[in-house]
């Protein structure tokens, strides 16, 4: 299934469904138009059940060049600038309870970098470059950094707020940014892999993942684990649960894996 929108591409093909920026002309900047596409992009593959994961991708050598700076110039006479747009996309990707995977093969800045990092999994070509820009503008990476900074070693992040200096896809592997770098020729096969994991595990099982990863540390560790004992129990007795251990049991596919 594919259908075509005039700044964000939505295809949906064995459970994975690919949100594609569009705007090549203006190298995908998160203009509100754009914005608005990808946040509706991610609702409906949210609310359809069919969805098991969400790809960002992109067309055109670069990923995401951050704010849609013309679009902020004109908006200064009103006194107010569209950044507050991409909070709410952040956020939605964030919390979006269906795997994320952002596949970046060519540059990303400023605000790309804060969607690159809301992703569960970001995967990108060795080649692509990032860099933290805001600084040498006059502005800061503030939104951004609701995503970025847990993401980030400190260090580095001190690092590239301040200078703004460009760094490569090895170097957003080691400081956490993304999840792994390949070459170039190899991303598309190492995106496809990632997909043909993620579909394997259950929805329900999948969004409480997620949520676990988000869980903030518990004050008393045997009341912690109490609460995580019973969600346990919860997860191994919901038919998802039933349905998983019967199937490793009888050495077959669970029944929520896509096969077509």
């Amino acid at each position: 299934m594919t259908s075509t929108a005039a700044l964000v591409r939505v295809a949906t093909a064995r459970g994975v469904t690919t949100l594609t920026l569009d705007s090549p002309h203006n190298r995908n900047a998160l203009s509100t138009p754009l914005m608005t596409e990808l946040l509706a992009g991610l609702a409906a593959a949210v609310a359809d059940d069919a969805v098991r994961v969400v790809v960002l991708d992109h067309t055109g050598p670069v990923f995401c060049s951050g704010a849609d700076l013309k679009e902020t110039a004109a908006a200064y006479a009103s006194g107010t600038v569209p950044a507050g747009m991409l909070g709410d996309v952040l956020a939605a990707v964030w919390e979006c309870p269906k795997p994320v995977v952002a596949r970046v093969a060519g540059p990303a800045r400023a605000g790309g970098l804060g969607l690159i990092a809301a992703a569960d999994l970001a995967i990108c070509a060795q080649e692509a470059t990032f860099a933290f820009t805001e600084v040498r503008i006059g502005v800061i990476p503030a939104v951004i950094s609701a995503t970025v900074l847990p993401r980030l070693a400190h260090r580095a992040a001190a690092e590239l707020y301040l200078t703004g200096d460009t760094f490569d896809g090895r170097r957003a592997a080691e400081i956490g940014l993304v999840t792994t770098a390949v070459p170039a020729d190899a991303l598309d096969a190492a995106v496809a892999r990632a997909c043909a994991s993620l579909v394997r595990g259950a929805p329900n099982a999948l969004a409480g993942a997620k949520a676990l990863l988000r869980r903030p540390p518990a004050a008393d560790l045997r009341a912690g684990v109490a609460e995580l004992a019973a969600l346990s129990t919860g997860f191994f007795l919901s038919d998802e649960g039933r349905e998983g251990v019967l199937a490793f049991r009888e050495k077959r596919d669970a029944r929520w894996v896509p096969t077509d």
